[in-house]
């Protein structure tokens, strides 16, 4: 599912009410929508079916972590991704630092 699990009609009307002023999170709200509804259950099965049973994560978003370590994997670190921040995404990024718990590197934000 495109837009973190929304599908994609619901991600591009949620990038209108984006442009119109809202926020990432806002907008899925004001769609009646969740905030984030990834599933990670296929790719862990994958995982798994692999041998991997340790893993550290290129990530930035927290979340990912449970995601992956209810179907026994185990998360033994992240490695966080550093963005250079472009002047239109500053918010963008902002946003899921304060609303959605993202880590960044300090220099990135």
């Amino acid at each position: 599912h495109e837009g973190r699990g929304i599908g994609i009609s619901h991600k591009l009307r949620a990038y209108e009410l984006q442009d119109s002023g809202l926020d990432t999170v806002d907008a899925n709200l004001e769609l009646g929508l969740p905030v984030d509804s990834r599933e990670y259950g296929i790719g862990a099965q994958i995982l798994v079916d692999l041998g991997v049973q340790r893993l550290r994560l290129l990530t930035n978003n927290p979340a990912k972590f449970g995601g992956l370590e209810g179907f026994g994997l185990t998360v033994e670190g992240r490695e966080p991704i550093h963005v250079p921040v472009h002047p239109e995404a500053e918010q963008y990024l902002r946003t899921k630092r304060d609303r959605m718990g993202h880590l960044f590197p300090e220099d990135d934000l």
